[in-house]
């Protein structure tokens, strides 16, 4: 099977980017060591590649109802220039994705979703569309194949992001430089006349932007970010920083915390449903996870003995039986700790409780503890 590259695959080669594959795409895993960039973001500043990821754009005025029957958050809380984290899901709870859904006009809104679910996305998508009363009153552009992205994220990366775009945002969040975005706001810029939004979000558990931008600009935006943070130490970063900070902040990774057969309920993302705003595709089975308790639970634990990382996969043990699985693990960088997350039966889910983890054949101990496992100062 070939794999797919993004538009910064030769930039990757340039910098001597370690590639691997991931759902689908070729990426860099590393360019120099995953410590080393993890460490430059929590302290400085580091730009990913995340062009992979896909751009779905709906627009009309039935669009906000449209989507907010299919999404567990509610979109009506959005002012223009405002996004929200959220789930699509299917009818029995299982998340079909975890996404962002950004408002940038007031009939405009911009799907960010996971480049390894963008064919079940858009197919899901579409045919919900497509048996939508109201059709007429929507339009859907699916814009993954000409659109990319990068993350410069990072506690300096606010000193220099006015650099890159020096002038006040033309619409979204409108009239206000870049620095002056708040958390989950998204304002437009534009670059040889071509819109490129640029959204405060981040997935790192640090200050920092994603630029969303045409597949022809993300080459000179990556180096234009990696010349413009230098003085402040930026480093290019690849996936294996990127799942040791989300670890660290227990952000989900779809495939990890999240699948067809796992609900947000269950992921502990119980925040991000919207129980009041009306139905939408899942409420009920949401609904009852909630009321009557779900059969597993979403824990983070700390390994409280010398081991190996902790790795996805690995059994979950306590009196000699296996009751859970690692769906995330690494050895954190902050903590000079193995961490991870697991799914647990909820009785076993309260800090503090001791478990072992299965090692390459051997038990560790560990012991649940309170999420977030790093907070920033």
């Amino acid at each position: 099977m070939s794999l797919k590259r993004t538009p910064l695959f030769a930039a990757h080669l340039q910098l001597g980017g370690k590639l691997i594959e991931f759902g689908g795409w070729e990426m860099p895993v590393q360019y120099t060591s995953i410590v080393e960039e993890h460490h430059a973001v929590r302290r400085a500043a580091g730009v990913f590649d995340i062009s992979h990821m896909g751009e779905v754009w709906f627009e009309g005025p039935r669009a906000l109802d449209f989507l907010n029957g299919l999404l567990t958050n509610d979109l009506r809380k959005l002012t223009v220039g405002l996004g929200q984290y959220t789930h699509l899901c299917l009818e029995n709870g299982g998340t079909i994705d975890d996404l962002y859904a950004y408002r940038v006009a007031d009939e405009t809104w911009l799907l960010v979703i996971n480049a390894g679910r963008i064919d079940a996305d858009v197919a899901w998508l579409e045919a919900r569309w497509n048996a939508f009363a109201h059709r007429d009153g929507v339009r859907m552009d699916h814009a993954s194949a000409t659109t990319g992205a990068i993350a410069i994220q990072g506690p300096r990366v606010v000193e220099f992001i006015d650099a890159l775009f020096p002038c006040n945002s033309l619409a979204g969040t409108a009239g206000v430089p870049a620095s002056a975005l708040k958390k989950n706001q998204i304002g437009r810029w534009d670059r040889d006349g071509q819109p490129v939004w640029v959204a405060r979000t981040g997935y790192t558990g640090e200050d920092g932007f994603e630029v969303v931008a045409p597949n022809a600009l993300l080459e000179r935006l990556w180096n234009d970010s990696l010349a413009a943070g230098a003085a402040v130490g930026i480093r290019p970063c690849g996936l294996g920083a990127r799942d040791t900070l989300r670890t660290e902040v227990c952000y989900p990774l779809y495939g990890h915390e999240l699948d067809e057969q796992t609900s947000p309920v269950e992921a502990g993302l119980g925040f991000f449903i919207a129980w009041d705003k009306g139905d939408f595709i899942g409420r009920t089975a949401l609904l009852q996870q909630k009321e009557k308790g779900s059969s597993k639970k979403c824990v983070a634990f700390r390994m409280t003995e010398k081991s190996a990382p902790p790795r996805p996969g690995y059994p979950v043990v306590v009196a000699d039986a296996t009751v859970g699985t690692v769906v995330s693990g690494t050895q954190s960088p902050s903590l000079n700790a193995g961490i991870g997350l697991a799914y647990v039966p909820p009785a076993l889910a309260t800090p503090g409780t001791a478990l072992q983890i299965e090692i390459r054949g051997k038990r560790f101990a560990a012991e649940v503890v309170k999420k977030p496992f790093y907070k920033k100062a």
